[in-house]
C-alpha cells in the first residue's frame, strides 16, 4: 500500500474533475517536476561536481552567469522543448524566446522560467529554487509568438515554484488552491504533503533586503521602521528574516505569513524583479491561497509585460500587511 499520494497521481486526479480536459496541461506540470528532481541532483552535487563557478559570459541583464544557471537551463529547455504542448519557451537565461517542436501550432501553452532563482547563494547553502508560469497562446488557430508571452498575469493556466534546500519541494496552482509536495528520496517522487495551502490573513515576519534602505523612498523606510515597532496595543515587532533568494523567502512567506519587500528604489525606478517569470507566478500562487501581491499602486497580475524581460517591483504576502504598505506608501486603499 502506498500512503502517500504522489505529484503525478495528485496532477491526473484533479484532472478527471474536468471531463473535456486533454490532459496536455497535466503532462506539462508533471514534466516540470521531472526538470526539477534533476536541477535539485544537480545544486545537491554542484560543490564537488566544481559548478559553483562562473562560466565568463553574461546574460540578457548584463549580469554574469553562473555554471550551474546553464545547467539548469539546459535541462529544462532539453526536457520541455520535446513536448508537443508548447509553442514556445522564455527563459531568464536566454536573450529572446525559444522554439520548439510544437512552434508552427501544435502547442496550446507558452511557458515562463526562472531556471535556478538564487543561484549565488549555492557556495553558501543557502536554499535555490526555480520558478515557472504557463499561459495559453492567443489564438490556438496561430503558431505561437513572442507576443502570446505579453499578457496580464490573471490570464495565467499554472504557476509554481521549487525549494533546493534542506528538503526539495515543489508548490504549484492550477488556479484551484495551492498545493504543496515534497521529493522523497526514497522514492524519487514528490508526495503531498500541503493541500489547499492558505496564507495568514496577517503575520509577524517582514522580508526585504535592508542594505538599500538608504535608496528607498522616505514612505517606504517610514513603513519598515513602522513594522520594527510595538504596536499601540503593546504588540511586539515584526520579526525580520530576509535569506536572500526569492523563492525561499517567499516561501516562508506564504506559510507563515507576514510580508516581502523588493519596491523600487533611486537606483531601481522600475523594481529588481521579473515581471513576467518572478513576479507573475509568484502573484499567481499568493493570491490562489489567500494573499495579495502587488508591485506598489497595482495587483502584479492586472500588469501586461511590455517585454519578455521587464522589471517590476514586488510586494507580496498576507492580505493586511500588504493592504496596509500599499495605504502607507502609495496612499491607496
Amino acid at each position: 500500500m502506498i500512503p502517500t499520494q504522489t505529484l503525478s497521481r495528485f496532477i491526473h486526479s484533479k484532472r478527471r474533475l474536468y471531463p473535456d480536459s486533454t490532459g496536455e496541461l497535466s503532462d506539462l506540470l508533471v514534466s516540470i517536476s521531472v526538470g526539477m528532481k534533476y536541477i535539485s541532483q544537480m545544486v545537491a552535487t554542484a560543490g564537488f561536481k566544481g559548478l559553483h563557478g562562473y562560466t565568463g559570459k553574461t546574460n540578457s541583464h548584463g549580469e554574469e552567469t553562473r555554471m550551474l544557471d546553464e545547467e539548469a537551463d539546459e535541462v529544462l529547455v532539453e526536457l520541455l522543448s520535446s513536448s508537443r504542448h508548447f509553442g514556445l519557451l522564455v527563459s531568464e537565461e536566454r536573450d529572446s524566446v525559444i522554439e520548439t517542436e510544437a512552434a508552427n501550432g501544435e502547442g496550446k501553452y507558452v511557458l515562463a522560467f526562472d531556471p535556478l532563482d538564487g543561484s549565488s547563494n549555492i557556495g553558501s547553502n543557502i536554499p535555490t529554487g526555480t520558478i515557472f508560469c504557463i499561459l495559453r497562446k492567443k489564438d490556438l488557430s496561430k503558431p505561437a509568438s513572442h507576443d502570446d508571452f505579453l499578457q496580464p498575469g490573471s490570464r495565467i493556466v499554472a504557476a509554481g515554484y521549487s525549494v533546493y534546500g534542506a528538503k526539495t519541494s515543489f508548490v504549484y496552482s492550477t488556479g484551484t488552491g495551492v498545493h504543496g509536495f515534497t521529493l522523497d528520496p526514497s522514492l524519487g517522487e514528490f508526495v503531498l504533503t500541503d493541500e489547499n495551502i492558505r496564507i495568514p490573513r496577517n503575520g509577524s515576519i517582514y522580508s526585504v533586503n535592508e542594505g538599500n534602505t538608504c535608496y528607498w523612498s522616505e514612505r517606504v523606510r517610514a513603513f519598515v521602521d513602522k513594522l520594527k515597532e510595538p504596536t499601540a496595543a503593546g504588540e511586539a515587532p515584526y520579526s525580520g528574516r530576509y535569506v536572500g533568494s526569492l523563492v525561499a523567502d517567499f516561501d516562508r512567506t506564504l506559510r507563515k505569513g507576514g510580508i516581502f519587500l523588493y519596491p523600487t528604489d533611486s537606483r531601481r525606478p522600475s523594481g529588481r524583479l521579473r515581471l513576467l517569470y518572478e513576479c507573475m507566478p509568484l502573484a499567481f500562487i499568493a493570491e490562489q491561497a489567500g494573499g495579495l501581491a502587488i508591485n506598489g499602486p497595482h495587483d502584479v497580475l492586472s500588469l501586461i509585460p511590455g517585454d519578455i524581460h521587464e522589471r517590476s517591483a514586488f510586494i507580496a504576502g498576507s492580505e493586511q500587511e500588504v493592504r496596509v504598505y500599499r495605504k502607507l506608501v502609495h496612499g491607496i486603499e
